[in-house]
């Protein structure tokens, strides 16, 4: 008997977010032939994170949130 380790997670998301996974999706089914579902974007954007070895120190709001994540890129450059 195989033991699932997968959990799920209810989440509330607004339109625009859920847009944009379903466009994420879209984009890859018409791309790749295969269609990623709203939970596997997520489990993957979550694995992701945990890759970056983040932790929730310091982080009051999104603003703090995401100066730490963009901390972990080096700047963009632009392109002309």
């Amino acid at each position: 008997m195989k033991i699932s380790m997968e959990q799920r997670v209810g989440t509330f998301l607004n339109r625009d977010e859920v847009d944009f996974l379903d466009k994420l999706g879209k984009d890859a089914l018409f791309s790749t032939g295969i269609k990623l579902s709203r939970a596997k974007l997520i489990a993957w954007l979550v694995d992701f994170m945990k890759s970056l070895n983040l932790n929730g120190e310091g982080i009051k709001s999104i603003k703090d949130f995401e100066e730490k994540l963009r901390g972990q890129f080096p700047p963009a450059t632009e392109s002309k």
